[in-house]
């Protein structure tokens, strides 16, 4: 019997880096579970169990690791944080007796998995140096722990970030300290909601906010420093809001809203929060919304309605890595297959010098 020499450019491993990032790029960036795959690689007649696709994918997540942690201790820098959560299923912890997630391991909080039920997935957008960090974490912990673990890696020089979410108490990182600011759309989407049963005032308060998001547009097309769009926003603005909050609290004091109707209800949440809503007419570089977390979190949802959960804690922190390499790529204007790719093929580097090998430097590195 002879055997014919395999041609050079074959490599000597089985599966090509390139491989490992399209089934990754295919199952965490584009929602295509393994079993669908697999019946695509059938249909083409190139066969790939689902499970040979888990080991390839869980290969290449160890040699992206340093990549993400370093993706972390950047994120801990930024000057605003984002931070939210959406639900997720974990088998593993969904089982009675169900072993606690990774995080609570290192965090020392080994209580807090055995007193909850529910798993999230929490996202993080970090602000940086005009670059944009997507992180992700799946278990039991809250969007607010998920950033605190994040903080601790923050440097003690730096003074304390702006921190945008919505008002829930979970959403906060509990002794580090932020500077906390509420998301307007969220605030927004309460009249939106009940427009059809209100909808003068419901009318006067959109067109009022939507000046404030027009003056927010013309600040990011004219490239304004977070100084310059502070002091924008205070002379075009503040008008605008101050007129606004006079209108919100004669709805309620001159009793032309009842306090216990949905309008009423909406009306009260501005009210209670209007500070921290209104945090960018006092806060250079403070944000009106948390949309960037909410469009993070989609690539989340996307794998949950179509792969439907993760079957293992370690299975979620693989799905946590690549979704957080790619969206953070995709929001740096990046290309993620080159990205994942080059990582694969410069593990040896990377893991030498990770701060080398973010999505918008690691062309410079390749030299």
């Amino acid at each position: 019997m002879f055997t014919a020499p395999a041609p050079a450019e074959a490599g000597t491993q089985k599966y090509d880096a390139t491989a490992g990032t399209m089934i990754g790029l295919l199952k965490y960036g584009s929602g295509l579970p393994f079993n669908r795959l697999d019946g695509l690689q059938g249909s083409l007649e190139v066969p790939l169990p689902a499970s040979t696709q888990w080991d390839i994918v869980r290969a290449v997540a160890a040699n992206l690791t340093p990549a993400f942690e370093e993706l972390i201790r950047q994120a801990a820098q930024g000057e605003v944080l984002h931070n939210d959560d959406t639900t997720v299923k974990i088998l593993e912890l969904m089982a009675p007796g169900g072993r606690q997630d990774a995080l609570s391991s290192r965090a020392g909080e080994e209580g807090i998995a055995d007193e909850r039920t529910g798993l999230y997935t929490s996202g993080v957008v970090a602000l940086r140096d005009g670059h944009r960090i997507a992180l992700f974490f799946s278990g039991r912990h809250h969007a607010g722990e998920n950033l605190a673990q994040v903080l601790k890696h923050r440097s003690e020089m730096l003074p304390p970030p702006i921190q945008m979410c919505d008002a829930l108490s979970r959403n906060l990182p509990r002794e580090l300290q932020t500077i906390l600011a509420h998301c307007l759309a969220h605030a927004r989407r309460q009249f939106v909601d009940i427009y059809d049963r209100f909808p003068e005032p419901c009318r006067y308060l959109l067109e009022t906010l939507a000046v404030v998001y027009r003056n927010d547009a013309i600040a990011r097309r004219d490239h304004l420093s977070p100084e310059a769009r502070l002091l924008f926003h205070e002379k075009e603005s503040e008008p605008t809001m101050r007129e606004l909050h006079g209108w919100l609290t004669a709805q309620l004091s001159e009793k032309h809203t009842e306090p216990n109707s949905a309008l009423g209800k909406a009306i009260g949440y501005m009210l209670r929060h209007w500070d921290r809503l209104t945090l960018f007419l006092r806060e250079p570089g403070a944000p009106l919304d948390n949309n960037v977390c909410e469009r993070a979190l989609k690539k989340a949802i996307l794998h949950r309605k179509n792969a439907l959960f993760f079957k293992s804690q370690n299975g979620a922190l693989v799905g946590d890595l690549f979704m957080s390499l790619i969206y953070t790529c995709q929001l740096n204007e990046a290309n993620p297959f080159d990205y994942l790719t080059e990582l694969q093929r410069h593990a040896d580097v990377l893991a030498v010098a990770p701060e080398r090998w973010m999505p918008w430097n690691y062309s410079e590195a390749l030299g």
